[in-house]
């Protein structure tokens, strides 16, 4: 991909922010149009005071990332620090490396005969990637408002260098929420293939709580929700608490999370105790964790977020010797939605899969983005047209029954 079309951002008088200046030690530089890019480590982000900064207002901000960095094996973690002309630090991009097999999203089905064809040179289908985003959760952009259009496009600069110094012949974008593709326009432009990924959902708390929204729904799924309560109601009740910090009951809750996550019919990462630990100690403000309990025993918890009026549901974990009969799933979206209302919160959101009842439940989605790219002017052809088919979320057909199924 070659620069000298590249048209230069030019940010408006006064719009420049205070200097954040780089440290001395961060290696080669990357030249681009734009300025500076570097690729650091963590520590080495330890005296920036831009980190911070940048993330600050995000629901993910920089102490999120610091946690997937320590706690989420097997991938391996750096950091674009994007300057401008001026030697002033204006983005921080998290990255990471992973060798990504492109023909996972496709059904079972075709995948036998695809890799039957691909045996010989798994090669073919398998690509050492850099990830732009983070390996757990939704991306964005790392810059400021002010500086989201410069961020994107020095991004779209620096990321191919970065990804030949890191060795890697692919670059995908992850999941980046659908309000970024005017932003995020150019690198289409630019050669890249944006394509869905699996989307979250999201719920207006437009109502005082559950029961409320209850009423709004069809006359099918209440006569269900009815019927759930009943069947739940004939076992010992559920207690529920929550909490900012479970690190004295992991050795309890985490099995609950490992069953859960071995019955999803897609995995990218897995989550560990430390990473459920460090969120609760290092984010406290931020991290609540809801705790189902039946004669004493936990029985399912639910990992969420709080930032700026919106709940956002990150990981559960259910016991599923009485899950089914307990119908936990309703029980922990009925008693989260109920605590997020109480507390005045105005949405809530939730991660892929489970479609089936979050669609009944009338859940809206919130559609995610990938953008694909190759170092290979030929492999990048073959993306363009293969791209859409490579997407479970095409051969997912729950989604197309949601109302607002065209975003995706």
């Amino acid at each position: 991909m070659g620069q000298s079309k590249l048209r230069p951002f030019r940010p408006e008088r006064g719009a420049m922010p205070p200097s954040f200046r780089r440290l001395p030690d961060w290696g080669a530089p990357i030249r681009t149009q734009a300025g500076d890019a570097y690729l650091v480590g963590l520590n080495d982000l330890s005296g920036v005071e831009a980190w911070r900064r940048i993330w600050a207002d995000a629901r993910h901000d920089s102490r999120y990332y610091e946690i997937l960095d320590g706690s989420i094996p097997p991938f391996e973690y750096h950091y674009l620090v994007l300057e401008d002309r001026s030697g002033n630090v204006r983005a921080i991009q998290p990255l990471f490396i992973h060798d990504q097999d492109i023909l996972e999203g496709i059904p079972e089905r075709w995948r036998r005969v695809v890799h039957l064809a691909t045996a010989m040179s798994p090669s073919l289908s398998k690509f050492r990637v850099l990830w732009v985003g983070p390996t757990v959760g939704e991306a964005a952009l790392g810059a400021e408002p002010r500086d989201l259009a410069w961020c994107a496009w020095a991004l779209q600069q620096a990321l191919p260098p970065a990804a030949r110094r890191l060795r890697a012949r692919m670059i995908v974008l992850k999941d980046f929420p659908a309000e970024l593709r005017p932003l995020l326009r150019s690198f289409v432009d630019r050669g890249y293939t944006r394509i869905p990924s699996m989307p979250g959902v999201s719920l207006d708390l437009s109502f005082q709580d559950f029961e409320e929204h209850v009423k709004t729904l069809s006359s099918k799924t209440r006569f269900d929700l009815r019927r759930k309560r009943r069947d739940a109601d004939r076992h010992p009740p559920l207690s529920v608490e929550v909490r900012s910090d479970i690190s004295d009951r992991l050795h309890e809750l985490y099995p609950l999370y490992l069953q859960t996550h071995e019955r999803a019919g897609m995995k990218f990462e897995t989550l560990t105790p430390d990473y459920f630990r460090r969120v609760g100690r290092q984010m406290p403000d931020r991290t609540r964790f809801f705790i189902w309990s039946q004669e004493g025993r936990p029985v399912a918890f639910d990992t969420c977020f709080v930032h700026d009026g919106v709940l956002e549901a990150a990981a559960i974990g259910m016991d599923y010797r009485v899950a089914l009969d307990l119908h936990l799933y309703f029980i922990v979206k009925r008693d989260v939605i109920d605590w997020a209302c109480r507390n005045g919160l105005r949405r809530y959101v939730s991660g892929p899969l489970n479609y089936d009842p979050k669609l009944r439940l009338g859940f809206s989605l919130q559609p995610l983005d990938l953008y694909l790219w190759h170092r290979s002017r030929v492999v990048n052809g073959i993306l363009k047209r293969a791209g859409p088919w490579l997407t479970p979320a095409r051969h997912e057909p729950l989604l197309q029954r949601f109302p607002n199924a065209h975003e995706l």
